[in-house]
């Protein structure tokens, strides 16, 4: 059996690695830096080695007549959303038509692409039948299966993880519950696409929703001069309270599946109010922190056009070099409104890359040491800043005036007043 993945990312390449150990296996992807790269055993997302990516079943292109003998695709393209934060389905789209010019009688085609409810029916299956001249149920079938990829996250990978698989009729359902069980730990098959659609969607909005009351108790907490953290963790030791700690939601999935679904619902004239109230509150975390930031200054007399802060970490998560969708933008622009300079350190990211999307400068952590700043932003908890506090006094001007924004709550409160430092901690 030959399996086609469309999209060698961080949800595709896993998929191809897994499945390649069963089954001939194409990896396709319209980059060609991408393939290039893949051919030559190197992942720029640092999720696979070397020995991993070069397995002997396992094929990576961007000639669309790899695909041709397919009998199972597999759609894993990016699903952004727009400037009016409407959904994206250009790239989801592009991949349909894709594969319906190559699509056979017999073939199954799965969905694995973070949607809407409705989405894989309602706009990938006309562009399939429309492309391949064929006929959904009687020619061919398809499923969903969402992604649960968590990058950087090396406890649950795709090995050791219960996989939803959706289809439409049962034994489309029970070829695909097969075709899984083959990687996955387990598995958990739902009889309707749009059910697998919407458990996924709801996985990251409520995570979001979460997330938003804790930011917005770090809001109310600061204005009280209480420790939010370590109100959680007080509030943690009762057995059913659920621990979510304040923080920055980019990404593409916290950060973008809010709208998805709201979009969905605003299409049946019903219009959300939780989901949308928690996906604003986050969305303006980062001009937040920036203007806690500049409080500092000015509550310290440091004049804010002559100020120079380092803000340690660029991508929206730590550990990976993922920049998509960063809230860090949302700091350095606030304070670059204000004219204050800002010096980007991190060593994980893709500096070209930054510079392209961003238009911003970014260095490796090691150039530190050149410099001196009023203040640090600790942004993202990279490994490479962990390290003890007192090991940061050095990079500031006046050793008797330390500023500290510590947005991950690295440190503890105790060591910042411990080393003199005045902080703002979420």
């Amino acid at each position: 059996m030959k399996i086609s993945i469309i999209g060698a990312g961080y949800v595709g390449l896993p998929l191809a690695i897994a499945f390649s150990k069963y089954y001939h296996v194409v990896c396709y992807d319209v980059s060609k830096e991408r393939i290039d790269q893949l051919n030559k055993g190197f992942d720029v997302n640092k999720q696979y080695s070397h020995i991993e990516i070069m397995k002997r079943n396992l094929s990576y292109t961007n000639n669309d007549d790899s695909l041709l003998k397919t009998d199972v695709f597999i759609v894993t393209v990016p699903t952004p959303i727009d400037t009016s934060q409407h959904p994206d389905l250009s790239m989801l789209k592009k991949a349909s038509i894709l594969v319906g010019k190559y699509l056979k009688k017999k073939n199954t085609v799965i969905y694995e692409s973070t949607t809407f409810p409705g989405c894989t029916t309602e706009v990938c299956l006309p562009l399939l039948e429309k492309y391949s001249n064929l006929n959904f149920k009687s020619d061919f079938s398809i499923a969903y299966s969402p992604e649960r990829v968590n990058p950087g996250d090396k406890v649950n990978k795709l090995n050791n993880i219960t996989k939803i698989v959706a289809a439409e009729d049962n034994k489309t359902l029970n070829k695909v519950d097969r075709l899984y069980k083959k990687i996955c730990k387990s598995t958990y098959p739902v009889l309707g696409i749009n059910i697998g659609e919407s458990a996924k969607i709801i996985e990251n909005v409520q995570r979001d929703i979460n997330i938003a009351l804790v930011n917005e108790l770090s809001v109310l907490f600061n204005k009280l001069k209480i420790p939010t953290n370590e109100v959680l963790r007080a509030a943690a030791s009762k057995w059913n309270f659920h621990y979510y700690k304040p923080g920055l939601v980019g990404g593409h999935c916290i950060g973008i599946d809010p709208y998805y679904l709201s979009y969905k619902a605003e299409k049946i004239n019903y219009y959300p109010q939780l989901i949308l109230s928690g996906r604003r509150f986050n969305e303006n975390m980062g001009n937040y922190v920036a203007k806690k930031t500049l409080e500092l200054l000015s509550q310290n007399n440091i004049s804010l056009n002559k100020a120079k802060i380092a803000i340690l970490g660029f991508s929206f998560k730590e550990n990976i070099p993922d920049i998509r969708n960063t809230k860090i933008i949302q700091i350095i622009e606030e304070l670059n409104n204000w004219n204050v300079e800002t010096k980007i350190y991190d060593s994980i990211v893709f500096a070209d890359e930054v510079k392209k999307t961003y238009g911003l400068e970014v260095q490796k952590f090691s150039k530190i040491k050149y410099q001196k700043f009023d203040a640090i932003i600790f942004a993202v908890s990279h490994n490479e800043f962990k390290t003890k506090l007192s090991s940061y006094n050095k990079f500031f001007k006046n050793q008797n005036l330390k500023i500290l924004i510590d947005v991950k709550n690295n440190f503890s409160m105790n060591d910042l007043i411990k080393n003199k430092y005045k902080f703002f901690q979420l």
